[in-house]
């Protein structure tokens, strides 16, 4: 019998499964697995708790696991990022539990992340980290049922790294966020058209002419930066890390520390995964008119307490656009309060680059289920043969081939006696 739910509306549910079944198109690695689990049901008896952004792409993870034998539960990793037509399509076509509405505030955020605790899940999937940081603060007593957990994001990965080092994780976690066929495809490919999408759809800018500053030049930054780049905007990147700054200036990209770029932007977007990267003092040297967005998985990078301290006036002039009047008549603006602004205002990113990341996680649950309590207590990279298996299967789908060593070159690689 499925649990209960809690989402905006199951009327919704028609319009939310045409959107399933559209990324489904899109998401041919997935489905292939799907299809084999359907057969073999390899995660029979398994629970799933999924903490992750309620999306079409989402939904297609969970029909995959649930095709596996699982039961699965799912709640937001983001209060923004729920499309509630594709919850209610779970719900209502599928038979899943979803706890997810957009918008919803943080108690309910907390509350509904409690309900798909209330599944005694054996395998938790986590997008940020929210899902199993509640288990160890507020619900200890379900740990010892967890067999292991999944990150799908960067931010989830560091604070897991973090608990692994502090020695308080109490349970295994795979860093999908990590795997090849993830971060150099969804963070970079991803984010980078994504965020762009959602800027557009919050402000319709022209992004041509613009100074456009991206923050932190990880594998998202790099996708935002050479998108931006494309649409014509001057790109200024900020970076603590001096190898990525060197890769930054290699790449075309001017680099500059935050506390200049502020004063020639005109558009700015935080993609670092720290706190309060652009402050009080970036506010006060920026453009009047001058437009702030973050796509880090959490809204801390951007000091929206700052910038509502600044400010004489706020409105809200846009449906994702708030503007801020300082005290000297300047005005700036925020967009989806500080929030993913490509989940937020936006779709997220496109199916076929989701189908990868998906598939990484759909793979890691079949690994964790026959691994079971074999798997350490700590942070684990995704098996090398599971990002080969997602790589292949999605070459296969695009049509295209590759090579194979021949013998003559298998023996060459393994020779250490062959040189000049």
């Amino acid at each position: 019998m499925m649990a209960g739910c809690d989402i905006k509306d199951r009327k919704l549910a028609p319009g939310g499964r045409l959107r399933i079944e559209w990324a489904e198109r899109q998401m041919p690695v997935l489905r292939l697995i799907r299809e084999r689990f359907a057969k073999g049901k390899p995660l029979k008896g398994a629970r799933v708790g999924a903490c992750l952004h309620v999306t079409s792409e989402t939904a297609n993870l969970m029909r995959t696991l649930k095709e596996g034998g699982a039961s699965v539960a799912l709640c937001a990793s983001n209060p923004l990022s729920t499309q509630d037509d594709v919850a209610a399509s779970l719900v209502e076509d599928y038979g899943i539990p979803v706890f997810a509405v957009h918008g919803e505030d943080k108690k309910t955020y907390y509350d509904h992340v409690l309900k798909v605790l209330d599944t005694k899940p054996s395998i938790t999937m986590d997008d940020g980290g929210d899902l199993v940081s509640t288990l160890h603060s507020e619900r200890k007593e379900l740990l010892k049922g967890i067999v292991a957990g999944t990150e799908e994001t960067t931010t989830g990965v560091i604070r897991f790294r973090a608990m692994e080092r502090d020695k308080v994780l109490k349970f295994p976690i795979i860093a999908v966020n990590d795997a090849l066929t993830k971060h150099l495809f969804d963070n970079r490919y991803g984010t980078g058209q994504s965020s762009l999408d959602g800027i557009l759809r919050a402000t319709n800018v022209l992004l041509a002419g613009k100074n456009f500053v991206v923050a932190g030049y990880g594998w998202c930054g790099r996708g935002v930066a050479n998108r931006a780049k494309g649409a014509g905007a001057s790109v200024i990147v900020t970076e603590i890390d001096p190898l990525k700054a060197i890769e930054a200036a290699m790449d075309g990209f001017r680099v500059m520390p935050m506390a200049h770029a502020a004063r020639e932007g005109d558009i700015f977007i935080t993609a670092t995964g720290n706190k309060h990267v652009i402050r009080s003092e970036h506010m006060t040297a920026m453009k009047d008119g001058a437009i702030m967005c973050n796509t880090g998985h959490f809204n801390v990078e951007i000091e929206i307490p700052a910038l509502q301290k600044l400010a004489a006036s706020h409105r809200t002039i846009r449906k994702e656009v708030e503007e801020y009047v300082l005290g000297d008549g300047k005005k700036l603006f925020l967009l989806s309060e500080g929030r993913l602004v490509n989940l937020a205002a936006a779709e997220g990113h496109p199916a076929s680059v989701m189908d990868m990341s998906f598939a990484n996680q759909a793979l890691c649950a079949e690994h964790i289920v026959k691994a079971g309590k074999a798997l350490e207590t700590r942070v684990h990279p995704v098996p090398g043969k599971i990002d080969e298996e997602v790589a292949r299967l999605k070459l296969e789908s695009m049509g295209i081939s590759i090579d194979r060593l021949t013998p003559e070159q298998e023996k060459y690689l393994r020779s250490w006696t062959d040189g000049t």
